[in-house]
């Protein structure tokens, strides 16, 4: 018998941890590692609301720190639009985008009490560009091809601009963040234990990427529809022209022009006019209380 080796008994089938296989050590290492972190790190951001978004979350990161970063991007968007002459430069489009988020933003209190509170800031950008966003924290943007192209009506509006804050008030950059940390600290750990080198990690995280990160994404930006018609419903805005608002989302990114950037990589398909449409029975009485 080779020297290591144990021999086997079968009364006793149990291997010193030495001459465990190699992939049973790195897991004992490994497991511990991600099971302290996914635990620890476990909450939830907002509550459920009447559409009923509850959900834990691994938040690996705090808020101060995304919010801060989103904040000194926020003001270099600004910069780099001002010196290009296209920040604000259509004043009754960006009165008519201020106004809506004045109403929907207090409305962010019926899934998180501090939202309200939030430095909120609006917005907008000349450019054919058909985007909108909301960064960690409450800083939002609309490009004004968004509106224009589309045609969208106020209530249209409404609905991305609750759908873009609900992923602000859900922290799902946060998420985002601190699911690549944990992963990346899987992959990191597994790849010294395994004798690899740099390169291999790389292509392991790839393969995370294009595993996972669509999967996450995809749940992301379900939550953001759900929490999203709610909020714009509070505020009295219709919500069935989430309806009208996918509808001609569909029609953009079939008709060939350039899509959406927000649905660049999750393309609006009929599923989530589906989500909105069984929704409408839980939403429209908040619509038409806040209308009364």
């Amino acid at each position: 018998m080779k020297a290591g080796m144990v021999k086997y008994n079968p009364d006793y089938p149990y291997q010193e941890p030495s001459t465990m296989p190699r992939f049973h050590r790195i897991y004992s290492v490994i497991l511990p590692v991600v099971m302290i972190a996914v635990l620890g790190g476990c909450e939830s951001t907002t509550s459920g609301g009447a559409v009923g978004a509850n959900r834990q979350q691994l938040l690996l990161v705090s808020s101060a720190e995304l919010d801060q970063m989103a904040v000194q991007a926020y003001t270099k968007l600004k910069a780099d639009s001002t010196k290009k002459g296209t920040l604000n430069t259509d004043a009754a489009l960006t009165n008519r985008v201020r106004g809506i988020a004045n109403r929907i933003t207090p409305q962010t209190r019926a899934f998180r009490a501090d939202a309200p509170g939030w430095k909120w800031e609006v917005n907008t950008i000349t450019s054919d560009e058909l985007n909108a966003f909301c960064m960690p924290g409450g800083k939002i943007m609309f490009y004004s091809g968004l509106i224009k192209r589309l045609s969208l009506s106020d209530d249209e509006i409404a609905v991305v601009m609750g759908h873009e804050i609900a992923h602000a008030l859900r922290e799902h950059s946060r998420e985002q963040v601190s699911q690549a940390i944990a992963a990346q600290t899987t992959i990191g750990i597994g790849a010294a234990l395994l004798g690899l080198g740099d390169g291999a990690a790389s292509l392991a995280n790839t393969g995370y990427e294009a595993l996972i990160a669509t999967r996450f994404s995809r749940t992301d930006e379900s939550e953001a529809d759900r929490i999203g018609l709610e909020l714009s419903s509070r505020a009295g805005y219709d919500p069935r022209a989430g309806v009208t608002l996918w509808q001609k989302m569909l029609k953009a990114s079939q008709s060939g022009s350039r899509p959406p950037e927000f649905l660049s990589t999750h393309p609006a398909e009929t599923s989530r006019i589906q989500q909105i449409e069984s929704l409408l029975p839980t939403v429209m009485p908040l619509y038409q209380a806040a209308r009364r």
